[in-house]
C-alpha cells in the first residue's frame, strides 16, 4: 500500500501569485490538446488549418471553464451556491464538472462550427481524440487536491488516506479516461472514419470507464447514493452518454454503407 503523501496544492508561489497544480493541469490539457489538434490538422481529410485550431482552442477553454463550473454548481453543489453564490467563482479551490464542461465544449463546437462552416460534427470528431488529454491532467489534479477518493478497500495497490486505505479513484480515472481513451481514439481516429463516428467512439469509451469507476468511487457529497444503494449522480449523467454514442456508431455506418452502394 502507498501512504498518500498530502502534497501542496500550490505548485509555484511568487510574491502574491500562487499557482496552483489543479489550476496547471488545466494548462496542460488545453496545451496537450492544441498540439494535437495542430498535429491533426495535417491530415489530408482534416476540416480545420493549423491556424484554425489556434482559434479553436480559446474557444474550448472557455466551454471546458465556465461549463465545468457551471455544471458543477447546477448538478452537485447547487444548495450550498444559494448559501454562498461567490462561490461560483472561486474556480481554484476545486470543484468542476466533467458533463458541464462537455455541455459547454458542445455549445462552443456550434458556435465555431457555424463561424467557419465545419459543422458540428465534424468538429466533435476532431477534437474528441484530443479530449482524453485534459481529462487525465484533470484527474491528476484531484489526485493532488486529495478529492473524489474511493471507497475503503484492502487492495494491494490501495492509497492510504488518514490512516484508512482507499481505491485512488482519481488515478484509475486518470488511466482509463486519460491514457487507454486517448489511445483507443487517436488510434481509431489514425483512419478517416463515416462523420460522428469518433465522436461515438468516445462516447462509448469515456462512459464505460467513467460508470466502472464509480462503483469504487465514493459517491458525491451531499447527494450520496441516487438509487437501489449502488446509483451515483456521475453514472445517472453517464449512461446517456454511451447510449447516445452507440446511437452515433451505429447511424454513422449506416450512413457510411448507405452512400457506398
Amino acid at each position: 500500500m502507498f501512504v498518500y503523501p498530502e502534497i501542496d496544492p500550490i505548485a509555484i508561489e511568487l510574491g502574491p501569485l500562487a499557482v496552483r497544480w489543479y489550476g496547471l493541469m488545466y494548462v496542460i490539457g488545453i496545451l496537450g490538446g492544441w498540439w494535437l489538434g495542430r498535429v491533426q490538422a495535417r491530415r489530408p481529410w482534416s476540416p480545420l488549418t493549423a491556424v484554425q485550431v489556434d482559434d479553436m482552442v480559446t474557444w474550448i477553454a472557455l466551454g471546458v471553464i465556465l461549463g465545468g463550473r457551471v455544471g458543477s454548481i447546477l448538478f452537485y453543489n447547487f444548495g450550498a451556491f444559494l448559501d454562498d453564490p461567490l462561490m461560483l467563482l472561486r474556480i481554484w479551490e476545486g470543484g468542476m464538472s466533467f458533463h458541464g464542461g462537455f455541455l459547454g465544449v458542445l455549445v462552443a463546437m456550434w458556435f465555431y462550427g457555424r463561424s467557419t462552416g465545419a459543422g458540428f460534427w465534424a468538429l466533435t470528431d476532431f477534437i474528441a481524440p484530443v479530449i482524453p488529454i485534459g481529462l487525465g491532467a484533470g484527474r491528476i489534479g484531484n489526485f493532488i487536491n486529495g478529492e473524489l477518493w474511493g471507497k475503503v478497500t484492502d487492495v494491494p495497490w490501495a492509497v492510504v488516506v488518514n490512516g484508512v486505505p482507499r481505491h485512488a479513484s482519481q488515478l484509475y480515472e486518470a488511466a482509463l479516461e486519460g491514457l487507454v481513451l486517448f489511445v483507443l481514439l487517436w488510434t481509431f481516429a489514425s483512419r478517416q472514419r463515416p462523420r460522428m463516428a469518433v465522436s461515438g467512439l468516445f462516447l462509448v469509451g469515456y462512459g464505460v470507464a467513467r460508470f466502472g469507476v464509480e462503483f469504487v468511487r465514493l459517491p458525491d457529497e451531499p447527494i450520496g447514493y441516487m438509487a437501489w444503494g449502488w446509483l451515483t449522480r456521475g453514472q445517472l449523467l453517464t449512461a446517456p452518454m454511451i447510449i447516445w454514442g452507440v446511437i452515433l456508431l451505429v447511424l454513422a455506418y449506416r450512413r457510411s454503407a448507405a452512400t457506398a452502394s
